[in-house]
């Protein structure tokens, strides 16, 4: 990811939307496979054929990363059960009652990205789990209601970490939203642990993630050594994550990844 925050044209925001749009589809579409006995791999595999069917590519497939080391994602989605906090690569293990199912989905439709990501609960969950998809909801709603213009991104991150401390929850620093439309990945990074004047000043025309992961224990976490992806809680604590991709506007934001 280099530096240089791009300031989208209407054209480039017309092109961004029409792809959110469709990765908002994709998770309402596959919503209701999400349950027992399904295969997470066939979860992916219904995800690819329907970006496909509508004229688009998955980000994700073939994605080097930022580091040399990575080898390239081999899936259409990330689905993460759990434990697992992001990046979790579909195989042949089974949803079960009771599973925290995270789906992050990322589409480029005629050459324009947009990025979302939603934790399904499955059948009856615990307690716990409960509290942790209401809060972290929550705190991707308090984090994009402080974009607008002239703000600071660190005023994301504030808001975000401030509830989910009091809510006894906790928010994991490694993995950041940042800027999506013409790339996967731009500047600026949007951190969900800051404080109010850090980061840079939000200007009209901005395109970015606000995703915040939050874990009901530690927020440490490990990759997977094996697979070079899989990002887990340290502790074995459950995870949850929502995101959705956020223009910045003349007056506040609009959501692009809404259904």
């Amino acid at each position: 990811m280099n530096n240089i925050i791009f300031l989208k044209t209407e054209k480039q925001i017309a092109g961004i939307r029409a792809s959110s749009k469709l990765a908002a589809q994709t998770l309402e579409y596959i919503k209701p496979f999400v349950k027992p006995g399904i295969k997470t791999l066939e979860l992916d595999n219904l995800i690819g054929k329907f970006i496909k069917d509508n004229g688009a590519t998955s980000a994700t497939l073939g994605y080097k990363g930022d580091s040399s080391k990575h080898p390239l994602f081999p899936r259409n989605s990330c689905i993460s059960l759990n434990e697992v906090v992001c990046h979790g690569i579909a195989d042949s293990t089974v949803i079960k009652e009771g599973d925290l199912v995270g789906i992050d989905v990322t589409t480029i439709l005629n050459g324009y990205y947009g990025d979302t990501a939603i934790t399904i609960p499955v059948g009856e969950i615990s307690e716990d789990a409960k509290h942790l998809l209401k809060v972290a909801q929550k705190c991707l709603e308090l984090g994009i209601k402080q974009v607008r213009p002239g703000a600071m991104t660190g005023e994301i991150g504030h808001s975000i970490y401030s509830y989910a401390i009091l809510q006894g929850c906790t928010v994991v620093e490694m993995f950041c939203g940042h800027g999506v439309g013409l790339q996967f990945h731009e500047a600026p990074q949007i951190c969900h642990v800051a404080k109010k004047h850090e980061g840079v000043t939000i200007y009209e025309g901005m395109t970015f993630t606000v995703e915040p992961m939050l874990c009901l224990k530690s927020p440490d976490v490990i990759m997977d050594k094996v697979d070079g992806w899989t990002v887990r809680t340290q502790d074995g604590g459950l995870s949850a994550q929502f995101e959705h991709t956020i223009l910045v506007c003349r007056n506040g934001y609009e959501i692009l990844t809404l259904p």
